[in-house]
């Protein structure tokens, strides 16, 4: 597939999950991606930040298999190699990770997404190159370590304006929230927790999903 019709495609995204085997309450990552696929998904980004390389390989093999056999795009984390070894739709980057200029030299058809956790760092992003940046952490939430203080849905309502590219948005996002993040404008929405530990898994995309639609249902 190439750049241009992923891109079109990560435009109908809803609901951005994001697997962690450790916070899926016993769980295996292939668990909570058929729960995800079965919900209704149209993305999902594998983050492990626990296996090793070879480990990690593997698994991103058997969810690349599984998301193209279903039709959804998948994202790997940090790891171009890995994203483009095996075969995935994008790369997800960190502030501290591969630099996106080279990553797109490397990777010219991989959608290339940024974490920022301020207005600086999303413009930057942007300037260097990404598809998309994720904005946040929103709300508290215990996936991001090293990451102090919350930005508040404020920062979206203050960063979307300036974006000319897509954007998520994440950090402590859940059911009970998820109306904060649309009223200040988004649409896109990452979770980890809302998901991984749900009882089940498909009904909390569901639901999460159909949040998102209903809001802007009719534009």
């Amino acid at each position: 597939m190439e750049r241009d019709e992923r891109k079109s495609r990560f435009e109908e995204i809803d609901i951005y999950p994001v697997t962690c085997q450790r916070l899926s309450s016993g769980r295996s990552d292939l668990d909570v991606l058929e729960g995800i696929i079965e919900g209704g998904a149209q993305i999902v980004q594998l983050r492990e930040k626990d296996l090793c390389e070879r480990d990690f390989f593997q698994l991103a093999q058997t969810f690349r298999n599984r998301t193209a056999e279903a039709g959804i795009l998948l994202i790997i984390n940090d790891r171009v190699d890995i994203a483009l070894a095996v075969g995935a739709d994008g790369v997800h980057l960190g502030q501290d990770d591969f630099p996106v200029r080279a990553a797109r030299k490397i990777a010219p058809d991989l959608l290339i997404g940024v974490s920022s956790h301020n207005l600086e760092e999303a413009l930057r992003a942007q300037d260097e190159g990404a598809d998309y940046v994720n904005i946040g952490p929103i709300f508290p939430t215990g996936t991001k370590e090293g990451i102090e203080g919350f930005l508040g849905p404020e920062a979206i309502s203050k960063t979307a304006p300036l974006l000319r590219i897509p954007f998520t948005v994440m950090g402590g996002i859940k059911e009970s929230n998820i109306r904060q993040v649309l009223e200040a404008g988004a649409r896109k929405v990452a979770v980890v927790t809302a998901v991984t530990q749900a009882p089940d898994i498909a009904q909390a995309v569901r639901s999460l999903r159909n949040i998102v639609r209903e809001w802007y249902a009719g534009e």
